[in-house]
């Protein structure tokens, strides 16, 4: 899919630049005519033929190009979604975690003080750090810490 998306997206830039190109060569073919004209009957067809089309090419060319960036943008940000929520390799489980499955799996509970999570105490965000303590079960009773998103850890207290 990425590749047609991008086979899209290049025509639609080189036509940008192309465009702008050629803007700019019409522009300056009409300001020289208009340079060596003196009255304004004899500029007017230079005005006419080159200059206004030049501008005209180089807001096309701009507006190609803003385009073209936009579709390479997206067809970038489809492509990393795709990668982000694509299923693993066969061979990822047996290197790793299950997908889907907590990343930690111990059955004691562990906190940072100051934080506000509780984790299992072999969660990746509190496993081997010096200041995790364990959880008491009176601040799991009060509420003030919410399970962490990544271990998942139960409600029930390390007691059980």
């Amino acid at each position: 899919m990425r590749t047609s998306r991008l086979r899209t997206v290049h025509p639609v830039l080189w036509a940008g630049w192309a465009a702008l190109a050629a803007g700019a060569v019409l522009c300056v073919i009409g300001w020289y005519g208009i340079s060596g004209e003196r009255y304004a009957e004899r500029q007017l067809p230079y005005l006419a033929s080159c200059t206004v089309p030049g501008a005209a090419l180089i807001v096309a060319g701009a507006v190609l190009l803003t385009h073209g960036r936009n579709a390479l943008a997206s067809a970038r940000v489809e492509e990393l979604y795709g990668l982000l929520v694509a299923a693993g390799p066969a061979g990822a489980a047996e290197s790793g975690p299950a997908v889907g499955a907590p990343l930690a799996s111990s059955g004691d509970l562990s906190m940072v003080p100051g934080g506000t999570l509780w984790h299992r105490a072999d969660c990746p965000l509190v496993a081997g750090k010096a200041q995790a303590v364990p959880v008491d079960s009176r601040v799991l009773a009060s509420g003030e810490l919410g399970p962490c998103p990544i271990c998942e850890p139960s409600a029930a207290g390390p007691d059980d």
